[in-house]
């Protein structure tokens, strides 16, 4: 037989013992009592003895049982996620961020995919309240008032998002707006449409807000081109409706949508830029490797996705929440704008 070190050290997979709380505790140098509390009650325990027990837990392959302090403490440790499409590589970095800092933190994730249907949303919401400590929404499409009715449930944290009095991760879409006007005012362009997504979008709202109060103050016109589904086929179905309006260039809703509009103006044999220039938003991967490649307003997802998981964590655990990041957004000039003709 082997004894519980030996086998810690052996190979086989076979041999291995499942480390136990008592031996966390004596790798961290803490108590028993002390570890119990870091994974259920986070808040009774300095950082520094926390993430001493964390390091420690994750070194010997530790899990803590859930089920056990789900009962002794009401809590589960889990957190939820909800996010309005994960095809969507907007969605996917935000969530990635959000994952990593999980993980750091000690919360498994649950996750929902509404697929752009508020109604669905807020199924999913009232659902995974019974599963969860907290939710964090991305891009939410619920009105103000059912928002604040899943607050009322377990603690939430908004992801580009706003609603009254509740915490929300925010990024400077008027920031990123101004410098793709501004962009496009000295390429020439006079007339200038903005191809909108869904009409609840709050961040599209703000985005077309933003373009269309830049494209004044510069002496331009903004032209809006109706509204279209936030995906790669919506994109490529504004291409009649940009081509009607008259507009020497647009900016797009998302990258997804830009990345749509682009490929089927192509197919109609417009040129991408010398007769139409094409501005996305989220510089998603894939608008880096695209042909031509996309300009577009870079926002930073993966830190969105950080910062709302370590600001709900604070909620849970009655730290003190961490200050936001400086999300600011960043024009990135690649090959679908160049001078009006």
């Amino acid at each position: 037989m082997l004894n519980r070190s030996a086998a810690r050290r052996h190979h086989d997979p076979e041999d291995v013992i499942t480390a136990t709380i008592r031996d966390v505790a004596a790798a961290a140098g803490v108590s028993p009592a002390t570890v119990s509390r870091a994974f259920g009650r986070p808040e009774k325990v300095d950082e520094s003895t926390r993430r001493r027990i964390v390091e420690a837990a994750e070194r010997l392959g530790y899990q803590p049982n859930r089920a056990a302090q789900s009962l002794t403490t009401g809590r589960t440790g889990n957190i939820g996620i909800m996010v309005p499409d994960l095809a969507n590589p907007f969605f996917t970095s935000v969530l990635k961020g959000a994952q990593h800092q999980a993980n750091r933190l000690g919360h498994p994730v649950l996750l929902a995919d509404t697929e752009e249907d508020p109604s669905a949303e807020l199924r999913f919401s009232r659902a995974l309240a019974q599963q969860v400590d907290g939710l964090v929404l991305c891009g939410s499409l619920m009105s103000d008032d059912e928002v604040l009715q899943i607050s009322r449930l377990r603690p939430l944290v908004l992801v580009n998002r706003q609603v009254p009095k509740l915490p929300a991760i925010t990024v400077d879409n008027a920031g990123g707006a101004r410098q793709a006007v501004t962009h496009l005012r000295a390429l020439g362009h006079r007339r200038i449409g903005y191809v909108a997504g869904p009409p609840g979008s709050y961040s599209n709202a703000e985005r077309y807000q933003a373009v269309s109060e830049h494209a004044e103050g510069a002496g331009l016109e903004c032209v809006p081109v109706g509204h279209f589904e936030p995906s790669f086929e919506g994109g490529r179905g504004a291409a009649d409706q940009v081509l009607l309006a008259g507009v020497s260039a647009v900016v797009v809703y998302n990258d997804v949508m830009a990345l749509g509009l682009v490929n089927q103006l192509v197919a109609y044999g417009v040129a991408v830029p010398a007769e139409i220039s094409v501005v996305g938003f989220d510089d998603i991967p894939i608008a880096a490797m695209f042909t031509p490649a996309l300009t577009t307003v870079r926002i930073p997802r993966e830190q969105a996705g950080g910062a709302a998981v370590a600001h709900l964590h604070a909620l849970l655990t009655g730290g003190r929440p961490v200050p936001p990041p400086d999300l600011t957004t960043e024009l990135v000039v690649r090959g679908t704008t160049a001078r009006s003709r």
